[in-house]
């Protein structure tokens, strides 16, 4: 697609990592791919982080976004939990940083609003417009549609300070 931005979603998780790539041409979305990154539950966790670093870096190497768009940690009740998913969104963006990406980072209820329209929807409303907004995804995952989600936000909210990520990293 001529002047395109390719833009990379990534919803973090340690058991499974949601990945999404659309192409953006103006207002025009289109569907590149989707899946998700499952490391091994019972591999310690040094060793799932690596295997999700490693998922990254092949998505960059085949997809060749411009630009990655990540969903921030939320801070739940359980505290370990919390802290594993910031690794694991951690271990994401240091394999999408060494790439030399640009990255956009979304809490989730400005991802949420900026697909549905209200910072509360839920997982459901997420693929419905997945669906709709890139119906050749077909039916996709909640982690991969919230990838695709992130993804489109970004899209939305490409103003000047992506603009200014994208010529330094682009020359």
């Amino acid at each position: 697609m001529p002047d395109s931005v390719r833009i990379l979603g990534v919803d973090p998780g340690l058991r499974r990592m949601g990945w999404g790539v659309i192409d953006v041409a103006g207002p025009r979305l289109s569907w590149v791919a989707h899946g998700v990154i499952s490391p091994d539950v019972d591999a310690e966790l040094a060793r799932r982080l690596a295997e999700l670093s490693t998922g990254i870096g092949k998505i960059v190497e085949e997809y060749k976004p411009t630009v990655a768009a990540v969903e921030e940690t939320f801070v739940n009740v359980n505290p370990r939990s919390t802290l594993l998913l910031g690794q694991a969104r951690g271990a994401a963006l240091a394999a999408l940083a060494s790439r030399g990406l640009a990255v956009s980072e979304f809490a989730a209820r400005k991802i949420k609003q900026s697909l549905v329209g209200t910072g509360a929807a839920d997982k459901d409303q997420i693929a419905f417009m997945i669906k709709r907004l890139l119906p050749k995804a077909g039916n996709v995952t909640a982690d991969a549609a919230d990838a695709l989600a992130a993804a489109v936000c970004c899209a939305h909210h490409m103003g000047p300070e992506l603009s200014m990520k994208l010529r330094v990293v682009n020359g």
